[in-house]
Order: C-alpha cells, then structure tokens, then sequence
C-alpha cells in the first residue's frame, strides 16, 4: 500500500488510515517480532517499519529468516535479527526481550498464536500482569461510523464473570488509548431482558451494575443487548430501549469465544469488514495478525500496539 495513501485516504479503509496516521505522529516503538520465517511477517514488519510506526527485532532461527527474506527480496539488514532454535524458542526470546525492558511490543510471526500466548502468559518468565489477557478486534465495517472493538473473540474460551470484569476493562482500555472521546459498551446476548435460562443474561446485568460501583471504569455500560439492539438506532427504538449505549455501542462484549468468533468473521465475510488484531491486559500490546490480512489491516492492527504502548507510557508513574 502506497504510504500516500495512508496520508491521503481515500481507500475506502478511513478508520484504519487514521490509525496510522495518529501512530505515524509518535515515536516508533521496538517490536520483538516472533519467529517471522515467511513472507508476510517480514513484509508486515518491514512496511510498519519503514511508516515509523515500529522498530523491528526479529527472532527466530536466522537461516529461515534470511530464506524467506531472500524469497520475498526483502532487505533485513537494517534490522537487529537475533538466532533461536526454533519456533518455541523463538517465542520465548522475543518476550524476554520485553522482560528486559528491550521492546515495547509483540508481533506474531508465522508461528501458532497458542506457541507465543503460551510464552507470554508463563507464570516464571511471562509478561503477565494483575489482569487477565483477553483479544480485541478493532474492525473497521463498511458503512459504519465507527471503529467497532469486539472481545473477546480468540482467546478467553468461556470466560467466567471475574474474568469478564477483566475483558471489559481491557476493551475500555484500549477504546481509550484509540482516541474514543465516550467509551459505550454493549454486553451482548440473544435478547435485551434478564432471562435466568441465559446465563449470560445474568452476566450482563451483573456487569453494567459493577460499572454502576466503580468495578469497571472509564465507559457507559449497558446489557443484555442484542446485536441489532447494540448498534442500531432504529432496532433500539423498536424495542422501546432508552440508554446512551443502545443503538450507538462502539464496544461489544461477546459472550464467548465461540460467539465473538461467528460475529468477527461474519462482518468479515459478508460486511467486507477488516479486522486488525491486539491482546491486551499483559505488560505490553501483543500484534496478532492473519495470513489473510491486507496489508493496510497488518499496519492497523501495529498502529493499535503504537497508541496501546504510548497510553500505557502515559499512565505509567515515574520514578527516580
């Protein structure tokens, strides 16, 4: 992608080209980039890199790299390459990098999300913190004014209601680091009542009266909510709903993995949406992206990690 573009717009991707754009205007931020033995992870990192959005340390066994570099007539000498086994060592030297204070970031390669997830969230040598990790999709839907953040749809399988808490305070979080003057989430079921027979009914209830107690913060909660409900005006209304949140949700809470995968990829498939992918909740925004990306969806989702590590720089208290 042309980086005019970016600049320019006119893509028909303007909530991801601002993205970048908002990314491109702080500092560049070093990336431990796990095991990027193919073609994409390199061109990926590479192009994020020559925007200014990333500084790149790629990890894995270097004659790979160097292979698929030579493939894909890439030039990775300019960049820090470090030697691993294979691709579990590679994980594990790429979050140790983190550990050492080496990167502000990481980015999957062409490695299984579960071998650099296992890495991360290891209780010895992980980059865990007092939250639980949970997925955000910031998905960019055509017709839609707004980025939409869905969680959490890769990781969390059937998150309990302590571990929800969690899930929407990374997911507010991260509405924040993007620049979402109002945070609004909807906690999504199949229906807007309480129904005892739908625990995540119960769920739902039970999390918008948290955020009434200052459990959660930083956003306008309101659920159960439908789909329809949460991000239309019109179907709110029908449904005779009054809130700040129905029909106007920039946030959706999904009630498991299984649910939050079939909404992503259903606005994916049929809605021509783009999904640009970050976990959040660990010490640094971890860049999880698909072979099926666009490039502009790679660079949006290492746009994301940008913001999410200049937030966490701003939130984090100096000492001397």
């Amino acid at each position: 992608m042309p980086a005019d573009a970016v600049q320019s717009g006119g893509t028909g991707h303007e909530k991801y080209e601002r993205l970048i754009v908002a990314a491109r205007r702080l500092p560049a931020i070093v990336t431990a980039v796990a095991h990027p033995c193919d073609e994409v992870s390199l061109q990926s990192a590479i192009e994020a890199a020559r925007l200014g959005i990333i500084i790149p340390i790629f990890v894995g066994p270097l004659a790979k790299v160097r292979s698929a570099a030579a493939r894909a007539k890439l030039d990775i000498t300019p960049y820090e390459c470090i030697d691993a086994a294979h691709s579990h060592d590679a994980a594990a030297k790429a979050v140790e990098l983190v550990r050492i204070g080496r990167a502000e970031a990481l980015m999957k390669g062409s490695l299984h999300t579960d071998e650099l997830m296992a890495a991360a969230v290891r209780r010895d040598a992980g980059i865990r913190t007092a939250r639980r990790v949970s997925h955000c999709f910031v998905m960019d839907v055509p017709g839609h004014p707004d980025a939409l953040i869905i969680s959490d749809a890769a990781i969390n399988i059937a998150p309990t209601l302590e571990e929800k808490v969690d899930i929407v305070q990374n997911a507010i979080d991260l509405a924040h680091a993007l620049g979402s003057g109002e945070v609004r989430v909807a906690i999504l079921s199949a229906m807007e009542t309480v129904n005892p027979k739908v625990p995540s009914t119960v769920e739902a209830a039970a999390l918008c009266k948290m955020a009434d107690r200052g459990q959660i913060t930083g956003a306008l909660l309101d659920g159960p909510l439908a789909l329809d409900n949460a991000i239309s005006l019109d179907a709110a209304a029908i449904k005779h709903i009054v809130s700040p949140v129905a029909g106007r949700a920039n946030v959706l809470i999904v009630p498991d993995l299984e649910a939050g995968n079939m909404l992503a990829k259903s606005l994916s498939f049929l809605a021509g949406a783009d999904a640009a992918g970050i976990v959040v909740g660990a010490r640094v925004p971890i860049i999880l992206t698909s072979r099926a990306d666009s490039e502009l969806t790679r660079l949006a989702s290492c746009a994301v990690a940008v913001l999410v590590a200049a937030a966490r720089r701003a939130s984090t208290p100096i000492t001397v």
